[in-house]
C-alpha cells in the first residue's frame, strides 16, 4: 500500500520541481521541454541587438533597467518564452512567428512583468506549501492504511488512499490556480509598461488571437483547470478594453525598426526552417530586402559562396551602413578561403556596430586567424581575447584562442583558454584538467596563473 502512495506523490514532487526549474512561461508548455539542463542558445549581434532594443523601455518602465536582467534566444520552433532567475529566454520560433515588432515587445513585457513582481520567489513559497500540504495528505492515508491492516478493515484502507492521492490533486490544483492568476497579473502588468512607454497592447492581442486559433485547428479539449495559464480567449477578454481604450491603440512601430525586425526573421528562417522556408514567410513581399537577405544566408549554408557573395553585394549597396550586411560578407569570404578580404569586411562591420560587440569582434579575430600570417594571428589572439571578454560565455572563440595562441608558440595561455572554453561550457573535469595544464608553463603568481587556480578550485553549485 505504501507503494502505491508513494508513486502519485513521487510524480507530483517531479512536478513541482519541473515548475521551480520554470517559473513562468508565456504559455503553457511542458516545463520538462521548457527549460533543460542544456539550452540550446543561439548567439547572434544582429538578434540580440533588436531585441535588446526591444527591452530596454519596457524594463525602464518596470523599473528594472539596471538590476542586470539578460535576455537569451533559445534555438527551438515553438512560440514561447519564459524567465529563470533574472534572464528572459525567448525562443526563435517566437521571433519568426511574430510579424511585428510590438507583437515581441509584447511578449516581453509579459516576462518582465513576472520578474517585476516576484512571481518566482512566490511561486517558490506556493510550491513549499503545496508539498506541504501533499506530505500531510500522504502521511494521513499512510496513517489510515495502517489502522485498516491493523483492524482489518478493507474499507478504511481505500479511503486511506484515497485521502492521500486527493491531497495531491488538491495541492496540485491550488498551484496551477495560483499561476493563473499570476499569469493575469504579468499580463495586466505588460499593458502597464506598454502605456508607460507610449507602445499599443494590440500585438499581445494579436498573439493571443494567434494562440486560440491554433488551438482550435487543434481540435484539442483542454480543462482550463488543469494548466498553469488562462485560455487564450479568456486572457484577450481580461485585456481588451484596457488595450482598445489607450491612446497608443493604433501607434504602429516605426517602419525602419520593422524592416529591421523583418530581417531578424529572414535570418532566424535561413539558419532553422530550411530553405523554402524564406519564400514561405515573406511570399507578401518576394523582392524585398528581407526575402533577398534570406536567400544570401541560404545560398551561404548550402554552399554556394559565389552566389550568396552577389546578394551581400545587392544587401551592401542596398543599405552600405548596416554592419550586419558586411558581417554576412565576412562570413561568406572565410568559406570562400578569402580570409584577408573577410578580416576587412568584419573590420567594417565592427566599425557600424552601434555598440562594440563581442561577437563581431570574435568573428574578427577568426577571419584574422585564417590568413596564417604571423603578424595577423598576434593580432587575431588580441582581438579574440578583448571579445571574450566582453562576451565570456561565446564557447566556440575559445577554440579559435587557443588556435591561436598555439601558433605563436604561447602554449600555456592556449591550455588556459581551451580550459575556459569546457569551463563555460559546463565541462568542469576537462576545464580542470586543462587548467591543471596551463598552470606549469604560465608564472607562478600571474593573473592567467590565478585564473587557472579559480578553475581548479571551483566546485559546481550542489557539490562539495
Amino acid at each position: 500500500m505504501v507503494t502505491m502512495l508513494d508513486q502519485p506523490f513521487a510524480r507530483f514532487c517531479r512536478v513541482l520541481a519541473a515548475l521551480l526549474a520554470v517559473a513562468y512561461t508565456f504559455v503553457a508548455a511542458a516545463p520538462a521541454q521548457a527549460q533543460q539542463r542544456n539550452v540550446p542558445v543561439v548567439r547572434d549581434a544582429e538578434i540580440e541587438a533588436l531585441v535588446a532594443e526591444y527591452a530596454g523601455p519596457i524594463l525602464e518602465a518596470a523599473g528594472l533597467s539596471r538590476s542586470g536582467v539578460e535576455i537569451v534566444l533559445v534555438n527551438d520552433h515553438r512560440f514561447n518564452a519564459f524567465v529563470a532567475g533574472r534572464r528572459i529566454f525567448i525562443h526563435t520560433g517566437a521571433l519568426l512567428t511574430a510579424e511585428t515588432p510590438n507583437e515581441v515587445i509584447g511578449v516581453i513585457a509579459h516576462e518582465v512583468g513576472h520578474l517585476a513582481g516576484g512571481h518566482q520567489h512566490r511561486l517558490r513559497e506556493q510550491i513549499a506549501r503545496a508539498q506541504t500540504m501533499a506530505v500531510v495528505a500522504a502521511l494521513l492515508g499512510i496513517g489510515a492504511g495502517v489502522a485498516a491492516a491493523a483492524s482489518d478493515q478493507g474499507g478504511l484502507a481505500q479511503a486511506g488512499m484515497g485521502l492521500a492521492m486527493g491531497g495531491s490533486e488538491i495541492a496540485r490544483r491550488g498551484l496551477l490556480g495560483y499561476q493563473r492568476t499570476e499569469e493575469i497579473t504579468a499580463d495586466r502588468s505588460a499593458i502597464e509598461y506598454l502605456e508607460r512607454t507610449g507602445q499599443s497592447g494590440r500585438g499581445m492581442l494579436v498573439t493571443f488571437e494567434r494562440m486560440a486559433g491554433d488551438l482550435a485547428l487543434a481540435g484539442v479539449n483542454v480543462d482550463p483547470y488543469q494548466i498553469s495559464h488562462p485560455m487564450p480567449r479568456e486572457r484577450i477578454a481580461n485585456l481588451q478594453a484596457l488595450v482598445q481604450q489607450s491612446r497608443f491603440y493604433d501607434r504602429k512601430d516605426p517602419p525602419a525598426l520593422q524592416l529591421r525586425h523583418d530581417l531578424a526573421r529572414a535570418k532566424i528562417a535561413a539558419y532553422t526552417a530550411g530553405p523554402n522556408a524564406i519564400a514561405r514567410v515573406f511570399r507578401n513581399n518576394p523582392g524585398g530586402l528581407p526575402a533577398l537577405y534570406g536567400e544570401a544566408i541560404t545560398s551561404y549554408l548550402h554552399g554556394n559562396p559565389r552566389d550568396a557573395l552577389a546578394k551581400a553585394d545587392q544587401l551592401i549597396a542596398n543599405q552600405p551602413q548596416n554592419p550586419y550586411f558586411h558581417e554576412l560578407r565576412g562570413e561568406i569570404l572565410i568559406a570562400a578561403n578569402r580570409p584577408r578580404e573577410a578580416a576587412e569586411a568584419y573590420a567594417k562591420a565592427i566599425k557600424l556596430a552601434p555598440s562594440k560587440s563581442g561577437l563581431l569582434q570574435v568573428g574578427y579575430g577568426q577571419a584574422l586567424l585564417a590568413t596564417g600570417k604571423p603578424d595577423l594571428i598576434r593580432r587575431a589572439a588580441s582581438e579574440l581575447k578583448d571579445g571574450l571578454a566582453r562576451e565570456p560565455e561565446y564557447v566556440n572563440g575559445y577554440r579559435f584562442l587557443a588556435q591561436a595562441y598555439g601558433q605563436i608558440g604561447d602554449i600555456g595561455a592556449a591550455e588556459l583558454a581551451t580550459a575556459e572554453g569546457h569551463y563555460h561550457s559546463g565541462s568542469y573535469r576537462e576545464a580542470k584538467i586543462f587548467a591543471a595544464r596551463a598552470q606549469t608553463k604560465l608564472k607562478r603568481g600571474s593573473p592567467e596563473w590565478v585564473r587557472a587556480q579559480d578553475i581548479i578550485e571551483f566546485r559546481p553549485p550542489g557539490k562539495g
